[in-house]
């Protein structure tokens, strides 16, 4: 069948035909198409339907659908109406074009963008937009007609919404985006044909969860239990879209494995609309576990791209029972002696908290403080085998371990003889000295702090006097410092006894009394007898020494003299001399002489002379019948002193010597001119006197000396 002006019929199947008439306008070109039944009669009035659609399941794509009317089937109705539309013009084209989802962080601001086309222009355009509810139903929250626009009242987006119109772009402004505008938006494009096209955006919100938490188990963790138990649990809150949480052992995920690892999630809507997550592992633990680092890791969403959190790493405490015991000394470091404080250390590679450790040595038993035993002042005894047990109170099992202790010791150092020895001059001495030892000794014999001889045996081939004495034996432990012990051994060598220093002892002093010592060696112990040059014994003490004796005596000296000190014993004696000498006082000054006749109680003053003569002289006094000079002078020296003296007082004798024959010369009258006969008695009754006169610094006691054959006092010589 043939249609005129471009319309042509085709029969599709009876009893239906379609009609199709195309018609070539200006702007664009439509295609008419039309379905009939042959028997069909239409009626006065019929509807008629036109809609174009513009669907974008993908972007920038526009999809056109025929418009189709129903016509009675009647060929003059047809022709009529395809007139119709050719008079009024060709209908309007609409295109939508949008983006399949717009992504945005919640409290942000999302702009959805609707891009349409239409021949009509804007100003015969009407914008509407939607949100698709939940039953699928669409809700209008905006419309913009030409000569008005307005956002819809009482809905979700009613005071956070604006549109922005820019040539043919609408933009839906929504502010401070909530998780619940997590919805499909519809932008409907109407023209006044009426046709209309739509498009429609996901709007996708997104929000960071909080910092995962995570909490371990507060109990240890046993090996033995039979069903996996809880290790921790992982929290994350107010997260969108939902977070998932994934544990992690040793940086290895955990996956839920039947009896061995679970897994349990928890997810929380808060009244908020967001999410919170709650992730609970449970699993069966070994011993390795002990060390292992858990931790959940958090994934989330942004906008376009995902993110990983991590939480704190925890360890937990696992409780396996020991498969060794170990014990060892932990103090002291190196070998022991006897004396030392021992602390030993017992540990075990298990941890089970109800168990109970003990030490026991020789059927005794030890109580443990933080796994140490100590023992003060240990002997050889303590020595042994040390064995510590560990005993699991759930079900009794015992283990154990052990060490052997050795304490090292010393005794005291025994010599042979015990205590003493003596021996005969000449004779050979022998000594030996041994201490009982776990170890190696070396000894070394001592006298008066000085090494003698090295070994346990001191040997002297020929003793001495020299060899008696005090000898010390020290015992040592070259391999451990601090073991030591030491005896003693008295020698003593039989002879004669033997004085020390020379024989014959030079001794001065200005004292009037003196203490000699005299120090004799010998075995037996020399007895020590004082004498006199005159025969005479002194009283004296004696006290033993270690090699001999030793004897002070004190006494009085009036005059030089010679003392012995004799010692003696039953092999011999010795004698040894002190020579005392008493030593005066001299200065030499110059002295006038005058003639007095002054005589005092101790002083007899003579005169020879009857004019002024300088004569040397010295000044000595006597006391206790002791002469003694009361200042030393520090120009003389000790060893002169007694001869300035005598030679002073020879001086004064060979004076008296010469006035006396002057004056027998002067009476005989063979000097002078005169003869013997003459008598002096007329011109002087008294007695001449020469005055002899000396002063110190320290005293003004004066020494006169008679002359003329007047006696003289016992100590002038």
């Amino acid at each position: 069948m043939t249609c005129a002006e471009g319309l042509s019929l085709q029969r599709v199947s009876a009893p239906f035909c379609i009609i199709c008439l195309s018609t070539l306008r200006r702007h664009s070109s439509l295609s008419l198409c039309t379905v009939f039944q042959e028997d069909q009669f239409l009626s006065d009035s019929f509807h008629t339907h036109t809609r174009t659609h513009a669907h974008t399941p993908q972007r920038g794509h526009l999809q056109h659908r025929p418009i189709v009317m129903a016509l009675p089937d009647t060929a003059p109705l047809l022709v009529g109406l395809l007139l119709l539309f050719h008079a009024f013009g060709a209908w309007a084209i609409v295109e939508v074009n949008m983006e399949d989802k717009v992504e945005v962080m919640a409290g942000e601001t999302a702009q959805i963008t609707c891009m349409f086309t239409t021949d009509e222009g804007l100003g015969g355009t009407t914008i509407q937009w939607f949100y698709v509810l939940p039953n699928k139903e669409r809700q209008r929250i905006y419309n913009k007609e030409p000569m008005h626009e307005a956002a819809e009242q009482n809905t979700l987006f009613t005071h956070r919404i604006s549109l922005n119109v820019n040539g043919t772009a609408a933009v839906l402004v929504i502010r401070d985006v909530g998780v619940r505008d997590n919805l499909e938006f519809i932008c409907v494009i109407k023209t006044l044909t009426p046709e209309e096209a739509e498009g429609r955006t996901q709007l996708q919100v997104f929000k960071s969860p909080t910092f995962p938490t995570i909490e371990a188990v507060e109990t240890g963790i046993s090996v033995n239990e039979k069903d996996p138990s809880k290790i921790g649990s992982c929290r994350v809150k107010n997260g969108y879209p939902k977070p998932n949480i994934t544990w992690y052992r040793n940086n290895m995920p955990l996956r839920n494995t039947p009896r061995e690892v679970v897994v349990t999630s928890s997810t929380t809507i808060e009244s908020s609309g967001l999410f919170s997550v709650q992730s609970e592992l449970t699993m069966k633990v070994k011993k390795e576990d002990k060390d292992a680092v858990f931790y959940c890791e958090v994934i989330y969403f942004v906008p376009g791209a995902t993110k990983m959190t991590e939480s704190q790493h925890i360890n937990i405490t696992v409780y396996y029972l020991p498969t060794e015991v170990t014990i060892w000394v932990e103090s002291p470091k190196g070998k022991i002696k006897e004396g030392d404080t021992l602390e030993l250390r017992c540990d075990n590679n298990g941890n089970y908290p109800s168990s109970i450790t003990t030490i026991k040595h020789q059927n005794s038993e030890y109580s443990v403080e933080n796994k140490t035993m100590v023992r003060t002042n240990v002997k050889r005894l303590d020595g042994g085998v040390y064995e510590c047990t560990f005993e699991e109170t759930d079900n009794f099992e015992e283990i154990s371990g052990s060490t052997k202790v050795s304490v090292n010791y010393l005794e005291s150092a025994v010599i042979t003889p015990k205590d003493s020895i003596a021996v005969m001059e000449g004779e050979e001495l022998k000594a030996s000295c041994n201490a009982l030892s776990s170890l190696q000794t070396s000894t070394t014999w001592f006298k008066n702090e000085k090494l003698v001889s090295k070994g346990n045996t001191l040997s002297v081939k020929s003793a001495t006097l020299e060899t008696a004495g005090m000898y010390k034996c020290v015992v040592t432990v070259p391999e451990m410092e601090g073991m030591k012990t030491s005896s003693t051994l008295q020698v003593n060598v039989k002879g004669s006894p033997q004085i020390l220093g020379p024989d014959v002892q030079e001794v001065e002093t200005y004292e009037t009394t003196v203490n000699l010592t005299c120090s004799a060696t010998g075995f037996p112990a020399p007895t020590i007898m004082w004498t006199t040059s005159d025969g005479k014994n002194l009283n004296a003490l004696q006290t033993e020494t270690e090699d001999g004796a030793q004897s002070v005596v004190t006494f009085k000296i009036t005059s030089n003299v010679k003392v012995f000190c004799n010692a003696s014993n039953d092999f011999g004696s010795k004698v040894v001399e002190f020579n005392i000498k008493t030593i005066v006082h001299t200065t030499p000054t110059t002295t006038t002489t005058t003639s007095t006749n002054t005589i005092t109680d101790d002083t007899v003053l003579y005169n020879t002379s009857t004019a002024n003569t300088t004569i040397p002289s010295t000044n000595i006094t006597f006391i206790n019948d002791t002469v003694q000079t009361p200042t030393k002078s520090p120009n003389i020296k000790k060893e002169s002193k007694g001869f300035v003296i005598a030679i002073i007082i020879i001086a004064i004798f060979l004076l008296a010597i010469l006035g006396s024959v002057l004056y027998f010369l002067y009476k005989k009258g063979r000097i002078c001119g005169r003869s013997g006969k003459q008598d002096f008695s007329k011109r002087k009754s008294s007695k001449d006197n020469i005055v002899v006169e000396m002063k110190s610094d320290n005293t003004e006691e004066a020494i006169l000396l008679g002359v003329n054959g007047e006696k003289q006092q016992p100590n002038d010589q």
